[in-house]
């Protein structure tokens, strides 16, 4: 199938990851010009050459999410080199893992900016050439956790959940200017990051990682974990011409993971 997005312009933050970086790689097997951006000029220039060794085309940009006005700045110097964004693909790094209950303000305050006041910032920027345009995608990678709260991660649990308020808000304003905006929910997702906590929740329980696999293969009917490629699949199809009619959804990822309806 034909996605119909070769030669749009795909921005995806946060390329350098496990999950970035296979949006990445994905949005450019269907001939999207894509645009890397991570904070890890080592992860960007990693995917770039992943991409550009297959034949795609992809641009490297290096800032932090958690620098809100170097990431207008960004935005803006992205326009004039490559082009106006047609494609956003917000994935942000997550929070330490945590309880809810006695966080100190600073850390709130640190990671809403990094996690929700940077995408809410940048989609503004990009967002009114796409409504003068008459087309464009944003897509925002969440966390199962904001229909299913994750033990020990109340920052993200909480913080999370704000976008997709914001995601669904935003679908209704914009969906008559032909721009769609989903949110993907990834469940357990075989990337550096899910390894991360599940070695820290085996700390926690004091108990073997492998125990802690178990216990999530277990729980998901699938019987495994899902591949980057596969969650990276899922959003090239929410970015292109077919999915004109798909906006304000909330679409998982996770083999059937999450209980919840």
């Amino acid at each position: 199938m034909d996605l119909g997005i070769k030669g749009r312009v795909a921005l995806v933050l946060g390329a350098g990851g496990g999950l970035g970086g296979a949006i990445a790689r994905s949005l450019a097997e269907e001939g999207a010009d894509v645009v890397v951006a991570d904070r890890s000029q080592e992860a960007a220039e990693a995917t770039c050459a992943d991409i550009t060794g297959t034949g795609g085309t992809a641009h490297c940009y290096t800032w932090d999410l958690a620098d809100i006005e170097a990431g207008v700045e960004t935005i803006d110097r992205i326009a004039t080199e490559v082009g106006p964004v047609d494609i956003l693909v917000n994935v942000t790094g997550g929070p330490p893992p945590s309880p809810v209950a006695g966080q100190e303000p600073a850390l709130w305050r640190q990671n809403f900016e990094m996690m929700v006041l940077s995408v809410v910032t940048l989609t503004d920027r990009v967002l009114p050439g796409m409504r003068e345009r008459g087309w464009g995608r944003i897509i925002t990678s969440t966390t199962s956790g904001v229909v299913a709260p994750i033990p020990d991660l109340g920052l993200s649990n909480s913080l999370r959940s704000s976008l997709v308020g914001w995601s669904k808000t935003l679908a209704a304003e914009v969906a008559s200017d032909g721009v769609t905006s989903n949110v993907v929910l990834p469940g357990r997702i075989a990337t550096d990051r899910i390894g991360f906590l599940d070695r820290k929740k085996a700390e926690r329980l004091d108990i073997a990682v492998d125990e802690v696999v178990a216990d999530s293969l277990r729980a998901i009917p699938a019987g495994r974990y899902g591949q980057p490629e596969e969650y990276g699949a899922t959003v090239a199809f929410l970015a292109s011409e077919h999915a004109s009619y798909i906006t304000g959804s909330v679409i998982r990822v996770d083999g059937g993971y999450v209980p919840s309806i």
